[in-house]
Protein backbone atom coordinates (compact mmCIF):
# COMPACT_ATOMS: atom_id res chain seq x y z
CA UNK A 1 0.00 0.00 0.00
CA UNK A 2 0.91 3.56 -0.99
CA UNK A 3 1.90 6.34 1.47
CA UNK A 4 -0.26 9.89 0.52
CA UNK A 5 2.10 12.62 -0.13
CA UNK A 6 1.52 15.14 2.45
CA UNK A 7 0.73 18.59 1.56
CA UNK A 8 2.98 21.68 1.25
CA UNK A 9 1.40 23.04 5.04
CA UNK A 10 2.47 19.79 6.85
CA UNK A 11 5.95 19.42 5.35
CA UNK A 12 6.55 22.91 6.23
CA UNK A 13 5.30 21.79 9.72
CA UNK A 14 7.19 19.00 10.18
CA UNK A 15 10.37 20.85 9.07
CA UNK A 16 10.03 23.16 12.00
CA UNK A 17 10.25 20.00 14.24
CA UNK A 18 10.80 22.00 17.83
CA UNK A 19 8.19 24.34 19.03
CA UNK A 20 7.18 26.09 22.37
CA UNK A 21 3.44 25.63 24.00
CA UNK A 22 2.71 28.21 26.38
CA UNK A 23 -0.28 28.50 28.59
CA UNK A 24 -1.14 31.51 30.51
CA UNK A 25 -4.05 33.24 31.70
CA UNK A 26 -5.92 34.23 34.88
CA UNK A 27 -5.05 31.33 36.84
CA UNK A 28 -1.21 31.70 36.59
CA UNK A 29 -1.67 34.59 39.01
CA UNK A 30 -2.80 31.88 41.90
CA UNK A 31 -0.11 29.68 40.38
CA UNK A 32 -1.73 26.24 41.20
CA UNK A 33 -2.09 25.26 38.05
CA UNK A 34 -4.37 26.02 34.69
CA UNK A 35 -7.25 23.73 36.63
CA UNK A 36 -7.63 25.60 39.40
CA UNK A 37 -10.54 27.20 38.66
CA UNK A 38 -12.39 23.95 38.08
CA UNK A 39 -10.49 21.24 40.95
CA UNK A 40 -10.45 24.46 43.27
CA UNK A 41 -14.17 24.75 42.97
CA UNK A 42 -13.43 28.62 42.59
CA UNK A 43 -16.43 30.26 41.88
CA UNK A 44 -17.49 32.07 38.76
CA UNK A 45 -17.64 35.06 40.29
CA UNK A 46 -14.94 35.22 42.46
CA UNK A 47 -12.48 33.71 39.60
CA UNK A 48 -12.98 36.26 37.41
CA UNK A 49 -12.04 39.40 38.97
CA UNK A 50 -8.78 37.70 38.31
CA UNK A 51 -8.82 40.01 35.68
CA UNK A 52 -8.83 42.87 37.98
CA UNK A 53 -5.21 41.76 38.54
CA UNK A 54 -4.06 40.59 35.46
CA UNK A 55 -1.85 43.42 34.50
CA UNK A 56 0.81 41.68 32.14
CA UNK A 57 2.86 43.95 32.67
CA UNK A 58 6.25 41.65 31.83
CA UNK A 59 4.82 40.26 28.65
CA UNK A 60 6.60 40.92 25.86
CA UNK A 61 6.27 38.83 22.47
CA UNK A 62 9.14 39.26 21.08
CA UNK A 63 11.15 38.94 24.10
CA UNK A 64 9.50 35.31 24.32
CA UNK A 65 10.17 34.92 20.92
CA UNK A 66 13.80 35.43 21.23
CA UNK A 67 13.76 32.76 24.00
CA UNK A 68 12.27 30.26 21.75
CA UNK A 69 14.88 31.01 18.51
CA UNK A 70 17.66 31.12 20.86
CA UNK A 71 16.28 27.63 22.53
CA UNK A 72 16.35 26.26 18.55
CA UNK A 73 12.55 26.27 18.62
CA UNK A 74 10.71 27.39 15.52
CA UNK A 75 7.28 28.00 16.34
CA UNK A 76 5.15 28.99 19.50
CA UNK A 77 1.96 27.92 20.41
CA UNK A 78 0.18 29.98 22.74
CA UNK A 79 -3.47 29.40 24.38
CA UNK A 80 -5.16 32.13 22.85
CA UNK A 81 -8.33 30.84 25.42
CA UNK A 82 -7.91 28.53 27.80
CA UNK A 83 -10.88 26.41 29.36
CA UNK A 84 -11.53 29.17 31.97
CA UNK A 85 -13.10 30.85 28.75
CA UNK A 86 -11.01 33.98 29.20
CA UNK A 87 -8.85 35.62 25.69
CA UNK A 88 -5.55 36.83 25.58
CA UNK A 89 -6.87 38.43 22.34
CA UNK A 90 -9.67 41.10 21.36
CA UNK A 91 -12.87 39.32 20.96
CA UNK A 92 -13.77 42.06 19.03
CA UNK A 93 -18.10 42.18 21.11
CA UNK A 94 -18.28 38.65 21.51
CA UNK A 95 -17.28 38.60 25.10
CA UNK A 96 -15.69 41.53 28.02
CA UNK A 97 -14.03 38.50 29.22
CA UNK A 98 -10.77 38.70 27.49
CA UNK A 99 -7.26 40.82 27.65
CA UNK A 100 -8.30 44.63 26.66
CA UNK A 101 -11.30 44.70 28.93
CA UNK A 102 -8.89 43.34 32.12
CA UNK A 103 -5.67 45.25 33.75
CA UNK A 104 -3.53 44.57 30.98
CA UNK A 105 -6.18 46.73 28.84
CA UNK A 106 -4.16 45.33 25.36
CA UNK A 107 -4.84 42.88 22.64
CA UNK A 108 -1.99 40.34 23.69
CA UNK A 109 -2.27 38.25 21.21
CA UNK A 110 -1.63 40.97 18.78
CA UNK A 111 1.89 41.53 21.05
CA UNK A 112 2.51 37.86 20.71
CA UNK A 113 2.61 37.68 17.33
CA UNK A 114 4.18 40.92 15.90
CA UNK A 115 7.02 39.43 18.11
CA UNK A 116 6.58 36.41 16.50
CA UNK A 117 7.35 37.59 13.14
CA UNK A 118 10.14 39.94 14.08
CA UNK A 119 12.48 37.54 15.45
CA UNK A 120 11.31 34.71 12.02
CA UNK A 121 8.65 32.21 14.54
CA UNK A 122 5.98 30.96 13.25
CA UNK A 123 2.97 32.19 15.15
CA UNK A 124 -0.02 28.75 16.30
CA UNK A 125 -3.01 29.43 18.49
CA UNK A 126 -4.29 27.19 20.99
CA UNK A 127 -8.23 27.63 21.81
CA UNK A 128 -9.91 25.83 23.83
CA UNK A 129 -13.78 24.18 23.13
CA UNK A 130 -13.94 23.35 26.42
CA UNK A 131 -15.65 26.60 28.41
CA UNK A 132 -15.97 26.56 32.19
CA UNK A 133 -17.14 30.14 31.65
CA UNK A 134 -20.22 30.24 29.07
CA UNK A 135 -23.58 29.14 30.23
CA UNK A 136 -24.32 27.93 27.08
CA UNK A 137 -21.64 25.42 27.14
CA UNK A 138 -24.39 23.33 29.00
CA UNK A 139 -27.56 24.85 28.70
CA UNK A 140 -27.49 25.95 24.95
CA UNK A 141 -24.37 23.86 22.77
CA UNK A 142 -25.48 24.78 19.53
CA UNK A 143 -25.21 28.41 20.43
CA UNK A 144 -21.71 27.66 22.06
CA UNK A 145 -20.04 26.64 19.15
CA UNK A 146 -21.53 29.46 17.00
CA UNK A 147 -19.46 31.70 19.61
CA UNK A 148 -16.68 29.15 19.43
CA UNK A 149 -16.73 29.29 15.63
CA UNK A 150 -17.27 33.14 15.31
CA UNK A 151 -13.72 33.83 18.34
CA UNK A 152 -11.85 31.43 16.05
CA UNK A 153 -12.86 33.27 12.96
CA UNK A 154 -11.78 36.33 14.93
CA UNK A 155 -8.19 34.71 15.31
CA UNK A 156 -8.14 33.85 11.49
CA UNK A 157 -8.98 37.56 10.35
CA UNK A 158 -7.15 39.84 12.79
CA UNK A 159 -3.85 38.64 13.26
CA UNK A 160 -2.07 37.82 9.46
CA UNK A 161 -0.89 34.25 8.13
CA UNK A 162 -0.54 31.88 11.38
CA UNK A 163 1.12 28.47 11.17
CA UNK A 164 -2.16 27.09 12.43
CA UNK A 165 -4.60 26.38 15.24
CA UNK A 166 -4.46 23.69 18.28
CA UNK A 167 -7.85 23.10 19.92
CA UNK A 168 -8.54 21.09 23.07
CA UNK A 169 -11.28 19.79 25.29
CA UNK A 170 -13.83 17.91 22.40
CA UNK A 171 -13.27 14.90 24.89
CA UNK A 172 -15.33 16.58 27.45
CA UNK A 173 -18.28 15.80 25.58
CA UNK A 174 -17.33 12.62 23.61
CA UNK A 175 -20.42 12.03 22.24
CA UNK A 176 -21.57 15.39 21.42
CA UNK A 177 -21.55 16.67 17.28
CA UNK A 178 -19.17 19.20 18.04
CA UNK A 179 -19.56 20.41 13.93
CA UNK A 180 -16.11 20.44 13.42
CA UNK A 181 -17.01 20.66 9.35
CA UNK A 182 -18.13 24.07 10.13
CA UNK A 183 -15.48 25.07 12.55
CA UNK A 184 -12.51 23.83 9.89
CA UNK A 185 -14.31 24.76 6.94
CA UNK A 186 -13.93 28.30 8.46
CA UNK A 187 -10.33 28.20 8.97
CA UNK A 188 -9.93 27.18 5.91
CA UNK A 189 -11.60 29.80 4.37
CA UNK A 190 -9.77 32.85 5.78
CA UNK A 191 -6.53 30.62 6.38
CA UNK A 192 -6.16 27.59 4.07
CA UNK A 193 -2.50 27.15 4.78
CA UNK A 194 -2.82 26.62 8.71
CA UNK A 195 -2.29 23.44 10.52
CA UNK A 196 -5.42 22.08 11.99
CA UNK A 197 -4.60 20.20 15.06
CA UNK A 198 -7.21 18.66 17.86
CA UNK A 199 -5.97 17.03 20.85
CA UNK A 200 -7.50 13.68 21.51
CA UNK A 201 -5.82 14.05 25.38
CA UNK A 202 -4.18 11.73 27.53
CA UNK A 203 -6.67 8.63 26.92
CA UNK A 204 -6.24 8.53 23.36
CA UNK A 205 -2.36 9.16 21.94
CA UNK A 206 -2.08 9.40 18.18
CA UNK A 207 -5.48 9.19 17.29
CA UNK A 208 -6.94 10.33 13.35
CA UNK A 209 -10.03 12.26 13.57
CA UNK A 210 -12.02 14.76 11.70
CA UNK A 211 -10.59 14.37 8.07
CA UNK A 212 -9.31 18.14 8.04
CA UNK A 213 -6.98 16.94 11.04
CA UNK A 214 -3.45 17.72 10.05
CA UNK A 215 -1.36 16.18 12.84
CA UNK A 216 -1.94 14.06 15.44
CA UNK A 217 -1.37 14.48 19.10
CA UNK A 218 0.69 12.61 22.01
CA UNK A 219 0.28 14.20 25.13
CA UNK A 220 2.74 13.62 27.88
CA UNK A 221 3.82 10.30 26.01
CA UNK A 222 6.26 9.63 23.31
CA UNK A 223 5.07 9.07 19.79
CA UNK A 224 5.20 6.04 18.08
CA UNK A 225 5.81 5.62 14.41
CA UNK A 226 3.32 6.35 11.93
CA UNK A 227 1.73 3.90 9.53
CA UNK A 228 0.28 5.69 6.79
CA UNK A 229 0.12 3.01 4.52
CA UNK A 230 -3.57 2.97 2.42
CA UNK A 231 -4.62 6.27 4.11
CA UNK A 232 -6.43 9.08 2.07
CA UNK A 233 -4.38 11.79 4.06
CA UNK A 234 -0.77 12.27 5.01
CA UNK A 235 -1.65 13.78 8.60
CA UNK A 236 1.71 14.71 10.63
CA UNK A 237 2.78 13.75 14.91
CA UNK A 238 3.21 15.66 17.52
CA UNK A 239 4.20 15.26 21.12
CA UNK A 240 3.58 18.00 23.73
CA UNK A 241 4.72 17.84 26.91
CA UNK A 242 4.96 19.81 30.10
CA UNK A 243 8.56 20.90 31.67
CA UNK A 244 7.14 20.44 34.95
CA UNK A 245 4.35 18.95 36.02
CA UNK A 246 1.62 21.26 35.23
CA UNK A 247 0.97 23.18 32.03
CA UNK A 248 0.20 26.36 33.99
CA UNK A 249 3.01 28.15 36.13
CA UNK A 250 2.58 25.93 39.67
CA UNK A 251 4.73 27.68 42.37
CA UNK A 252 5.24 24.71 44.67
CA UNK A 253 6.41 22.43 41.51
CA UNK A 254 10.02 21.58 41.43
CA UNK A 255 9.99 18.72 38.87
CA UNK A 256 11.21 19.92 36.38
CA UNK A 257 12.71 18.39 33.22
CA UNK A 258 16.71 18.70 32.94
CA UNK A 259 18.13 19.47 29.75
CA UNK A 260 19.46 16.26 29.57
CA UNK A 261 15.81 14.76 29.28
CA UNK A 262 14.50 17.64 26.85
CA UNK A 263 17.44 16.21 24.24
CA UNK A 264 16.05 13.00 24.90
CA UNK A 265 12.38 13.57 24.14
CA UNK A 266 13.18 15.47 20.80
CA UNK A 267 15.17 12.89 19.72
CA UNK A 268 12.85 10.23 20.34
CA UNK A 269 10.02 12.72 18.81
CA UNK A 270 12.44 12.93 15.23
CA UNK A 271 13.32 9.10 15.26
CA UNK A 272 9.87 8.44 14.19
CA UNK A 273 9.11 11.93 12.66
CA UNK A 274 7.26 14.06 15.45
CA UNK A 275 7.18 17.37 16.16
CA UNK A 276 8.37 18.03 19.75
CA UNK A 277 6.52 21.14 21.42
CA UNK A 278 7.27 21.48 24.76
CA UNK A 279 5.07 23.49 27.49
CA UNK A 280 6.23 26.79 29.63
CA UNK A 281 3.84 28.13 32.29
CA UNK A 282 5.14 32.11 32.39
CA UNK A 283 4.45 33.58 35.51
CA UNK A 284 1.20 35.60 36.51
CA UNK A 285 2.39 38.97 34.88
CA UNK A 286 3.57 36.89 31.51
CA UNK A 287 7.31 35.87 31.69
CA UNK A 288 8.98 33.21 31.27
CA UNK A 289 10.59 31.85 34.81
CA UNK A 290 14.16 31.53 34.98
CA UNK A 291 14.87 28.06 35.67
CA UNK A 292 12.71 27.02 31.96
CA UNK A 293 14.30 29.77 30.21
CA UNK A 294 17.63 28.32 31.26
CA UNK A 295 17.02 24.51 30.79
CA UNK A 296 15.66 25.51 27.02
CA UNK A 297 18.82 27.56 26.85
CA UNK A 298 21.11 24.67 27.41
CA UNK A 299 19.05 22.07 25.64
CA UNK A 300 19.01 24.85 22.67
CA UNK A 301 22.82 24.68 22.37
CA UNK A 302 22.40 21.15 22.03
CA UNK A 303 20.54 21.66 18.43
CA UNK A 304 22.75 24.56 17.61
CA UNK A 305 25.27 22.28 17.47
CA UNK A 306 24.05 19.57 15.29
CA UNK A 307 22.85 21.82 12.84
CA UNK A 308 19.82 21.07 10.42
CA UNK A 309 19.62 17.63 11.17
CA UNK A 310 17.37 18.11 13.53
CA UNK A 311 14.75 19.98 11.26
CA UNK A 312 15.36 18.38 8.09
CA UNK A 313 16.33 14.81 9.16
CA UNK A 314 13.40 12.20 8.43
CA UNK A 315 13.18 8.61 9.56
CA UNK A 316 15.35 5.67 8.09
CA UNK A 317 14.33 1.97 8.07
CA UNK A 318 18.26 1.94 9.96
CA UNK A 319 17.53 0.31 13.12
CA UNK A 320 20.31 0.41 16.09
CA UNK A 321 20.46 -1.39 19.63
CA UNK A 322 18.38 0.09 22.66
CA UNK A 323 17.66 3.78 21.85
CA UNK A 324 20.04 4.67 18.68
CA UNK A 325 18.67 5.24 15.66
CA UNK A 326 19.23 6.85 12.16
CA UNK A 327 17.83 9.95 10.45
CA UNK A 328 18.25 11.27 7.00
CA UNK A 329 19.06 14.94 5.88
CA UNK A 330 19.85 15.82 2.15
CA UNK A 331 21.04 13.00 0.96
CA UNK A 332 23.39 12.07 3.92
CA UNK A 333 23.16 9.69 7.21
CA UNK A 334 23.60 10.47 10.69
CA UNK A 335 23.65 8.01 13.67
CA UNK A 336 21.95 8.72 16.86
CA UNK A 337 23.69 7.33 19.92
CA UNK A 338 22.87 7.14 23.33
CA UNK A 339 24.80 6.41 26.88
CA UNK A 340 27.94 6.72 26.02
CA UNK A 341 30.66 7.17 28.56
CA UNK A 342 32.89 9.57 29.12
CA UNK A 343 36.92 8.96 28.29
CA UNK A 344 39.06 9.94 31.36
CA UNK A 345 40.70 8.50 34.48
CA UNK A 346 38.28 5.99 35.87
CA UNK A 347 38.61 7.92 39.37
CA UNK A 348 36.75 10.99 38.28
CA UNK A 349 34.79 9.30 35.29
CA UNK A 350 30.86 8.49 35.57
CA UNK A 351 28.00 7.28 33.59
CA UNK A 352 27.13 5.74 30.07
CA UNK A 353 27.51 2.34 29.42
CA UNK A 354 31.11 3.03 27.41
CA UNK A 355 32.68 3.58 24.21
CA UNK A 356 33.04 0.62 21.57
CA UNK A 357 31.24 -0.80 18.86
CA UNK A 358 27.56 0.25 17.93
CA UNK A 359 25.65 -2.02 15.43
CA UNK A 360 23.03 -0.69 13.18
CA UNK A 361 20.60 -2.85 10.36
CA UNK A 362 19.35 -1.50 7.54
CA UNK A 363 22.30 0.62 5.95
CA UNK A 364 21.79 -0.22 2.32
CA UNK A 365 23.84 2.96 1.14
CA UNK A 366 27.69 2.54 0.80
CA UNK A 367 29.67 4.31 3.60
CA UNK A 368 33.05 5.93 3.30
CA UNK A 369 33.82 7.97 6.45
CA UNK A 370 32.11 8.48 9.70
CA UNK A 371 32.62 11.52 12.01
CA UNK A 372 31.03 13.13 15.44
CA UNK A 373 29.47 16.44 14.75
CA UNK A 374 30.61 17.86 18.06
CA UNK A 375 34.30 17.60 17.73
CA UNK A 376 34.66 16.19 14.04
CA UNK A 377 36.66 13.37 15.15
CA UNK A 378 36.80 10.18 12.20
CA UNK A 379 34.98 7.21 13.66
CA UNK A 380 36.39 3.90 12.40
CA UNK A 381 33.84 1.65 10.82
CA UNK A 382 32.91 -1.51 8.99
CA UNK A 383 29.92 -2.26 6.79
CA UNK A 384 28.57 -5.76 4.89
CA UNK A 385 26.97 -5.93 2.30
CA UNK A 386 23.76 -7.23 4.05
CA UNK A 387 22.93 -3.61 5.19
CA UNK A 388 25.10 -4.19 9.17
CA UNK A 389 27.29 -1.04 9.90
CA UNK A 390 29.34 -1.64 12.99
CA UNK A 391 30.69 2.14 13.96
CA UNK A 392 33.46 2.64 16.78
CA UNK A 393 31.87 4.86 19.08
CA UNK A 394 34.31 6.90 21.15
CA UNK A 395 33.38 8.00 24.11
CA UNK A 396 32.72 11.76 25.20
CA UNK A 397 36.20 13.48 26.16
CA UNK A 398 36.54 14.54 29.81
CA UNK A 399 34.84 17.68 30.28
CA UNK A 400 31.91 17.16 27.63
CA UNK A 401 28.47 14.89 27.14
CA UNK A 402 26.19 15.80 25.05
CA UNK A 403 23.78 13.39 25.83
CA UNK A 404 22.94 11.85 22.65
CA UNK A 405 26.10 12.05 20.18
CA UNK A 406 25.97 11.99 16.52
CA UNK A 407 27.57 10.85 14.01
CA UNK A 408 27.70 11.70 10.40
CA UNK A 409 28.19 9.54 7.87
CA UNK A 410 29.07 10.09 3.98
Amino acid sequence: MSIPTPEPRVQRFEKLAYGMFIHWGLYSQIGKGEWIMHLGRIPKPEYTKLADGFTAEDFDGREIARIAKDAGMKYITITTRHHDGFSLYDTRGLSDYDAPHSAAGRDLIEDFVEGCRAEGIVPFFYHTTLDWYQPNFTEDFDAYLEYLRKSVEVLCTQYGDIGGLWFDGNWSKPEADWKEDELYATIRRHQPEAMIVNNTGLDALGAVGHPEIDSVTFEQGLPRPMDRRGHSKYVAAEMCQTMNSHWGIGANDFAYLSPAQIIQNLCACRKVGANYLLNVGPTAQGQIPAYEQAALMRAGDWIHLHGDVIYEGKPTQIRGLGADFALKAAGKLYLFIHDLATKGDPHVTVGGVGAGARAFTGVDQPVTSAHWLDVDEELSFSQSSSGLLAIEATGFPYGSNTVVRVAGLS
